[in-house]
């Protein structure tokens, strides 16, 4: 095996990886749940506890009818340097999140970045009902203040405002925001203002919906609802939701939906046990988190408190929340690796200020920590082609006996000490690294829309080059591409070939092969291959130069 041969072997792990994520990739272990209850029984009682002492699973949809629209509620802006906020009285959800550092698409007129799009009242986000979630009402939550702009360029701030439910239980909810953090801690007081008790089931109902990316990212990364529970990370698929509702009970760590960037989550700041239960159709979802059956005592309250997080899906942040959030950031069984790369990476960048240069450097720290292994291999392969006019005799003298002639080739091979595999084994080696690279390169945000030089202004994006007129499919020149395979071919005609002519020939198509696959890839990931190539090609000029010589 020679060592385009190791590289076809590197292709296909990326698409069976990839191949392995899409179709394949086994659910979480089932933890013990209690499945929902009918429609009718769930009107007839909603609040029915089952043995655990939590209730039943809310059977409302993620299709929920359109809201009628109060006259008489108003939007709450709340402004600070990351984000602006618009928080309806309505229901008291949310209506519109948008983050100032980050745009919707590359241009810079194509404005921030919006994290909750719902327009339908009744499909927001943060949305509290004493019924399990089963309602569709929307209580007026009437702010404390006549103010509808709360500015907050330093320090911290609040929102505090009120609604009265049916069942005569005041609700006071209290939103926390500061300048400096994409944190929203809430705090919802239950208040009975009656002569009686009230049984209650508080719940807190995330509605979920893409969040509207004008270029969006890879189709191969998982987008959708995903919660931390019972130390378990839950990536919800839409076939799973379309089998029923996704329930599971215990510690609910967060909750929430994610795609390849973004976050926004509930984050229970109790660790009493809960119910989550998520249910979806077409490409909105709605996650629910119960709290159980309770009684209101006459004139009492209790607390409930939350904490949302609405921002990039950047590590360094995630790490800092606490609540486990940084299980957001997930490279499955690569994740040791993978995770160490993107903090070299960040690393590079805080001097380099470019992620250009930042995976330049990265390529080369990783090439000189593989360079020994790779050199080892190199030289094998080296040896190997000097043997393959014997090789070649042995076969031909032994063609009708395979048996001899591997027991031939074996000696011949002990005899020049040389180990047929060495040319093959360290770049193997490597393979889960160049994965797991692929993966940080096509996930980081710290790529999305950054620049690296002329044409390229966005590493998480394929590369483009305008030409002046409009080319079918690739809209542009895919010039670092082309280098890429350029620069593959050329590696190809500087390393030992194949004895046989048809091994030979078929290699001669991979250089073609890996320009086709990477045409869609993040130009950041293509910048790390062609770099890659150079100084492999360096390694290997260094290798011919001093066998030469020997």
């Amino acid at each position: 095996m020679d060592l385009y041969r190791t590289f076809l072997a590197i292709a296909l792990s990326f698409i069976i990886l990839l191949g392995y994520q899409y179709y394949f990739a086994p659910p979480a272990p089932e933890q013990p749940t209690t499945p929902a209850q009918p429609a009718e029984q769930a009107s007839q009682n909603p609040t029915e506890t089952t043995a655990t002492g939590t209730p039943g699973a809310p059977t409302t949809t993620a299709t929920v009818a359109e809201a009628t629209v109060d006259p008489n509620a108003r939007d709450i802006t709340v402004d600070t340097p990351l984000y602006t906020a618009v928080i309806s009285e309505q229901g008291g959800a949310i209506k519109s999140f948008l983050l100032k550092q980050y745009r919707a698409g590359i241009k810079v007129d194509s404005g921030p970045m919006e994290l909750a799009p719902a327009a339908n009242p009744a499909a927001r986000s943060l949305l509290f009902s004493l019924d399990n979630g089963t309602t569709t009402s929307l209580p007026l939550y009437n702010a404390a203040s006549n103010e509808t702009q709360l500015q907050i360029q330093q320090g911290k701030s609040e929102l505090v405002m009120t609604a009265t439910m049916p069942e005569g239980v005041q609700v006071v909810r209290t939103m926390h925001f500061s300048s400096d953090s994409y944190l929203i801690p809430v705090q919802y007081t239950l208040k009975n203002t009656t002569n009686r008790p009230v049984q209650v089931s508080p719940a807190l109902i995330w509605n979920n919906t893409p969040f509207p990316h004008i270029n969006p990212p890879s189709s191969y990364l998982f987008a959708g609802p995903i919660a931390f529970v019972n130390n378990e990370r839950e990536e919800i698929k839409g076939k799973e939701l379309n089998k029923g509702p996704f329930i599971r009970q215990g510690t609910v760590s967060w909750a929430g939906y994610t795609d390849s960037y973004f976050i926004t989550t509930i984050m229970p700041d109790s660790t009493a046990p809960l119910t989550l239960t998520v249910q979806g159709s077409g490409s909105g979802s709605r996650s629910t988190l119960s709290q159980g059956l309770e009684t209101l005592q006459p004139n009492s309250s209790k607390d409930y408190s939350y904490t949302l997080y609405m921002g990039p899906k950047k590590l360094t942040i995630l790490q800092g929340v606490g609540h486990n959030l940084a299980h957001a950031v997930n490279y499955g069984w690569l994740d040791l690796i993978a995770k160490p790369m993107l903090w070299l990476l960040n690393f590079f960048h805080s001097f380099a200020r470019n992620y250009g240069l930042a995976i330049i450097m990265l390529t080369i720290v990783i090439k000189l920590a593989f360079w020994p292994i790779t050199q080892k291999g190199m030289k094998s392969m080296k040896n190997m082609q000097k043997l393959q006019p014997k090789i070649a005799k042995l076969r031909e003298k032994f063609k009708d006996d395979p048996a001899k002639m591997n027991q031939e080739m074996m000696s011949l091979y002990k005899t020049y000490k040389i180990n047929p595999l060495g040319g093959c084994l360290p770049m193997l080696i490597q393979i889960p690294f160049f994965i797991a690279l692929y993966q940080v390169l096509m996930a980081a945000i710290e790529l999305r829309h950054a620049p690296f030089m002329l044409w390229i202004n966005d590493l998480s994006m394929p590369d483009r080059l305008w030409i002046g007129f409009d080319i079918p499919y690739l809209h542009g020149l895919p010039v670092l591409t082309l280098l890429m395979g350029g620069s593959m071919y050329l590696q190809q005609k500087m390393t030992p070939t194949a004895a046989d002519p048809m091994q030979a020939r078929i290699m001669q198509f991979l250089p073609i092969i890996f320009t086709f696959m990477f045409l869609n890839f993040a130009s950041g990931l293509v910048l790390y291959w062609f770099i890659n190539n150079l100084l492999s090609m360096l390694q290997q000029y260094l290798i011919n130069r001093s066998s030469s010589k020997a």
